[in-house]
C-alpha cells in the first residue's frame, strides 16, 4: 500500500517521513490537492491532504478512478471535502478529530497581544532606530471582558488563559462546557456577548450554520475598541463587511489566522506575484490589523500529534476498523 501527501510544509516532512519508516511508502508533495494535481495520485491507495486542499466532486472521482480508497485529512476540519460524493464512490474518509488545543489557543492570544500592544508596528519601528511611543498604546486586560464563541477543547484553553489575565468571561455555544463553568463563564445569547465583550474570539467549525455568523450586524453590534481574533476558519466571517467596519475607524485590532478565500493563497510564496484579492489587499493595509498564514496549529507538538493520528488512521483502514475519526467508513465488502 503505497501513500501520497499533498500540501507538505517543509517542517513537516521529516515528521511525516519518519512516522511512517518501515510500515509503508509515503510520497510528500508540496503541492496542495486539486483538480490539476489530483493525476499525480494514481496508483496510491491512501491519499493524505492537508487543510487547504480542494477534494470536491471532480477531485474525487479522478482519484477514485485512479486507484484512491482511502482520504487521510491531516486536520480537524473537513469543510473542504464533499463527504456525499466520496461516500457514493466508496471512498474511506478520515481526518484528525484531537491535537494540541493549546497551539491554536495560545496563538489567538499571541494575536491579540499582538494588535492590542502594537508589536508589529513597534517591531517595524526599532528597525529603523525610531523608538517613539507614538501610536503604540494599549489595554490591560485584567478586569476587561474576553467573549469566546465556541467553548470545546481549543475554546477552553483559550478561556484558562483569559481567566489567567483576570478577565470577566462571557461564552456562547450550543452547550456549556463545564470546565469554563467553573472558571466562572457566564454562557450569554451571542449577541449579547457581542455587544459586551472587549476580546472576541472564535472557536467554532465551519458549517452552513456558521457560516459568515460574524456579518455586517455583527460586526456593528460590537464596541467601536473591540478586538476581535480568528483562529478557526475564515468563513465565520464576512471579510467584505468587516473591511467596510475598518474603513469607518472601527476596531482596536483585529487578528486574522485564516481567510475565507485563502485557498491558493496561504502556506504559498506570493510574494514576487501580484495578488488579485482586491478585498485581501485592501485588508492587510490597515494599521489595527494583523494577518497570518493559517499556522496557529503549527508547533511540533500539535503537528506531531496530527501525524501520529494520521497513521494511526492507515492502521485502522489496513484492519477495517472505524474510530472516532472516520467520517466516512469503508464500505462493506460484498
Amino acid at each position: 500500500m503505497e501513500i501520497i501527501a499533498f500540501g507538505v510544509q517543509a517542517d513537516e516532512k521529516p515528521l511525516i517521513e519518519a512516522a511512517f519508516a518501515g510500515r509503508w511508502p509515503v510520497h510528500c508533495l508540496d503541492t496542495f490537492l486539486n483538480e490539476d494535481t489530483a493525476p499525480l495520485a494514481a496508483g496510491h491507495q491512501v491519499v493524505s491532504s492537508s487543510v487547504n486542499g480542494i477534494l470536491d466532486a471532480r477531485v474525487l472521482r479522478i482519484l477514485a478512478a485512479g486507484g484512491t480508497k482511502l482520504i487521510a485529512q491531516r486536520s480537524t476540519g473537513f469543510n473542504n471535502i464533499d463527504l456525499d460524493v466520496a461516500r457514493d464512490l466508496g471512498l474511506t474518509v478520515a481526518r484528525v478529530s484531537y491535537y494540541s488545543p493549546y497551539s491554536v489557543a495560545e496563538f489567538a492570544w499571541t494575536l491579540a497581544m499582538a494588535v492590542n500592544r502594537r508589536i508589529v508596528r513597534a517591531s517595524a519601528r526599532t528597525r529603523d532606530f525610531d523608538f517613539r511611543l507614538d501610536g503604540l498604546m494599549g489595554r490591560d486586560l485584567r478586569g476587561r471582558t474576553a467573549g469566546v464563541i465556541g467553548t470545546g477543547k481549543i475554546g477552553e484553553a483559550f478561556t484558562r488563559i483569559a481567566h489567567g489575565f483576570g478577565m470577566n468571561l462571557l461564552g456562547w455555544d450550543v452547550a456549556e462546557n463545564p470546565a469554563c463553568v467553573e472558571l466562572g463563564m457566564k454562557y450569554v445569547e451571542k449577541d449579547q456577548l457581542l455587544v459586551e465583550s472587549d476580546v472576541i474570539s472564535l472557536h467554532v467549525p465551519l458549517l452552513p450554520s456558521t457560516h459568515h455568523i460574524i456579518g455586517s450586524a455583527a460586526l456593528r453590534s460590537m464596541k467601536d475598541d473591540a478586538i476581535l481574533i480568528n483562529s478557526s476558519r475564515g468563513g465565520l466571517i464576512d471579510t467584505e463587511a468587516l473591511v467596510h467596519e475598518l474603513r469607518q475607524g472601527r476596531f482596536a485590532g483585529v487578528g486574522l489566522d485564516v481567510y475565507e478565500a485563502e485557498a491558493g493563497l496561504f502556506f504559498l510564496d506570493k510574494s514576487l506575484e501580484v495578488v488579485e484579492d482586491d478585498t485581501l489587499a485592501r485588508l492587510v493595509t490597515f494599521p489595527n490589523v494583523l494577518v497570518t498564514s493559517h499556522q496557529a496549529y503549527y508547533t511540533v507538538d500539535a503537528v506531531g500529534q496530527i501525524v501520529d493520528a494520521t497513521v494511526q488512521n492507515v492502521e485502522d483502514f489496513e484492519a477495517g476498523r472505524r474510530s472516532e475519526n472516520t467520517l466516512v467508513p469503508a464500505a462493506p465488502k460484498e
